[in-house]
């Protein structure tokens, strides 16, 4: 049996948190509601009357999707092989994502993927210019 790759496994539970994210953005402007309404109603601007944290919603879980697929303009280029930039957008899509009543789910999937990406990155794992692909033996530390 081969090794897991952790960065493949990270990559498609973000996938998920993106469709989940997508999917709560687009339920969020027909019933808008922020998660921490029950301690505060402060929030409540956020999400009505504009749909501010609807939009970010959107645009993140769309952003993470063609990210991690990649689509082709973004595969192979620098912010696609960065673990550092994964790590640092990723709590701030958890975040907005935990905001949004319906976006809890998104957020709890996030941060798994946040430690199985740091998990990953810690082992010394590479993501490859060519999605989806191994590494070439000797190509990375993993291979011990």
């Amino acid at each position: 049996m081969g090794r897991l790759i952790k960065n493949h496994w990270a990559r498609l539970i973000i996938l998920t948190a993106g469709a989940y994210q997508v999917g709560a953005a687009i339920e969020g402007f027909f019933w808008p509601k922020v998660f921490w309404d029950f301690a505060t109603k402060t929030l409540d601007l956020a999400v009505k009357p504009l749909p501010l944290l609807q939009i970010i919603n959107l645009v993140l879980g769309l952003w993470m999707m063609a990210w991690e697929w990649p689509l082709s303009f973004i595969a192979g280029s620098t912010i696609h092989r960065s673990f550092e930039a994964r790590l640092a957008i990723l709590p701030l899509a958890a975040l907005a994502a935990v905001l949004l009543y319906q976006g809890t789910n998104a957020a709890l999937y996030y941060l798994i993927a946040m430690v199985v990406e740091f998990w990953a990155y810690s082992e010394g794992e590479i993501i490859c210019a060519k999605p989806w692909t191994l590494p070439q033996q000797g190509a990375s530390r993993m291979n011990a």
